[in-house]
């Protein structure tokens, strides 16, 4: 079946994401390593992914460490410097992709709070024809309930969504549900493999 609809990951694939890199900033690698050890960010951000309030949940953990409060608190406070920059060349993919009229979902584990910030601050988030957040739907990747309820909203056959995300845990769910799948590793070989469906021309080699 050929493809119908293309599904982007955000984090990672169009926005980095890398908590880890803006704390090494701010405090150094081993005091960030021992930050990460004792307190499970990614756990507290999952909890924010799933739609419970964005400050709530950070400050909550702030407070049961406060050795670290401050630091956690930077997890809202200058959150969009954890998400930063943008990939410019995915967010091309997307846009060439639209421009030739082929449908363009994101499916991204992300809060109802964060993704209010980073709307403004990435305005190709407003491009998508359809978006699926999980803060919106309060489960998370790679969960096969947010799949499932991709499929169900959209109607369109698993097998023809093509679906990129950084994460392989995510991949295989999405291929486990018979949606075809790209790992993705970086913009050109994304790019490889829409030119491969058909979605997007060959590279002119002249």
């Amino acid at each position: 079946m050929s493809i119908r609809a293309v599904v982007f990951d955000i984090g990672n694939v169009l926005i980095e994401w890398a908590p880890e890199r803006y704390f090494d900033r701010v405090l150094g690698e081993d005091r960030r390593r021992a930050l990460f050890a004792e307190v499970d960010l990614h756990a507290m951000n999952d909890r924010i992914d799933r739609g419970e309030d964005f400050r709530e949940v950070v400050y909550a953990t702030a407070e049961l460490y406060p050795d670290w409060a401050e630091h956690i608190r930077h997890w809202h406070d200058n959150w969009l410097d954890l998400a930063t920059p943008e990939i410019p060349g995915s967010v091309a993919l997307l846009r060439r992709l639209r421009a030739r009229g082929v449908p363009v979902f994101a499916l991204t584990n992300f809060g109802i709070g964060t993704f209010d910030l980073a709307e403004p601050a990435y305005p190709f988030l407003t491009e998508f024809d359809r978006r699926y957040v999980s803060g919106h739907m309060k489960v998370i990747k790679p969960g096969h309930e947010i799949f499932e309820q991709v499929e169900r909203d959209c109607g369109l056959p698993p097998e023809s969504l093509l679906f990129t995300d950084d994460r392989d845990d995510n991949i295989a769910t999405a291929a486990a549900r018979g949606w075809q799948v790209h790992p993705f590793r970086g913009p050109e070989g994304w790019e490889d493999c829409l030119i491969g469906h058909g979605l997007l021309p060959a590279r002119d080699t002249a």
